[in-house]
């Protein structure tokens, strides 16, 4: 099933908090003013000039679809934007110190940062980070999730962007984060059968769209046309809740992980018993867990 994303224009803070973020659905934004980036950063000059010297690390890949599982691309490090490629390039900013900064435009970007106005629809002791991208047209990048909710701000070209919900979780078939469906428009139906009943909600981002992003939401994109964007991640939840060693905004919530480790603890333990008995008591967990997590048995 594939359904087309809503695209709402006119939308200011106070309708965005309360028409649109309670819903917790994707949404294309149209019309929100975002300053003046949307007609300055179409010159590459100019923001080769505004990036400064900023060192950048780039994915290079020799096919368009990228794979982020398996690795299909190299790292390039260079100067911000300092040469043309002939392969498929995918600029992800990263902090001062990748191994502990978040990437914010206005830290590594400050020239550039200038030019864009950030919609005010979430409250600024929640921000996280601003990630700045840049991609060459046709690429493709892995569908995954966020623990963040975010903001998609398409400044220059358009992109396809395809979401499914946190409810198809067990029709992506995922390898951490990430789907192991690299080809989500051609899936492999005898690998992945279950992904293909999982519902699609797709649309065009063009430039000085925002596409709202909840969290958990799986998402792909796909350059139309060399772009760049800008993407802002805020919690959404406590600040307990969330990994203090994440400065992606990608690692798992807290509690889950915590429930991991307990998880693989117990399954460690039923390692004890012969199989009929591992394969009897594991249907019990795998039961307890539906009536509790999904609350299966929660009365009408």
């Amino acid at each position: 099933m594939i359904s087309l994303l809503n695209v709402v224009g006119d939308v200011n803070s106070s309708t965005f908090a309360e028409q649109i973020y309670p819903k917790r659905q994707p949404v294309i934004l149209r019309g929100v003013n975002i300053g003046q980036c949307v007609d300055k950063w179409r010159s590459v000059n100019y923001l080769t000039t505004q990036g400064g010297e900023m060192p950048v690390k780039i994915h290079v890949s020799a096919t368009p679809q990228m794979d982020f599982i398996n690795k299909n691309f190299s790292y390039n490090h260079q100067l911000f934007l300092k040469k043309c490629w002939t392969e498929s390039y995918y600029l992800r900013a990263l902090g001062d110190d990748p191994r502990k900064d978040k990437a914010d435009i206005h830290q590594q970007f400050p020239l550039l940062a200038d030019d864009i106005k950030f919609p005010n629809f979430f409250p600024q002791e929640k921000f996280f980070s601003s990630v700045f991208r840049i991609a060459s047209k046709g690429t493709q990048l892995w569908t995954h999730y966020d623990v963040m909710d975010n903001l998609l701000i398409q400044i220059v070209g358009r992109k396809r962007v395809i979401l499914y919900s946190p409810a198809d979780v067990d029709k992506m078939y995922l390898n951490g984060d990430k789907s192991e469906v690299l080809d989500i428009d051609n899936p492999d139906p005898a690998k992945f059968p279950k992904f293909l009943e999982a519902h699609r909600h797709e649309g065009i981002l063009e430039p000085g769209d925002i596409l709202f992003i909840p969290a958990l939401w799986f998402h792909n994109v796909i350059y139309k046309e060399y772009g760049v964007a800008v993407n802002v991640f805020w919690k959404h939840l406590g600040d307990s809740f969330y990994d203090q060693r994440d400065i992606y905004g990608n690692k798992d919530h807290v509690p889950f992980s915590r429930a991991q480790q307990i998880l693989d603890r117990a399954l460690k333990t039923l390692e004890e018993l012969p199989e009929d008995y591992r394969r009897f008591y594991g249907h019990r967990l795998i039961s307890r867990i539906e009536r509790k997590v999904l609350l299966k048995d929660k009365p009408p």
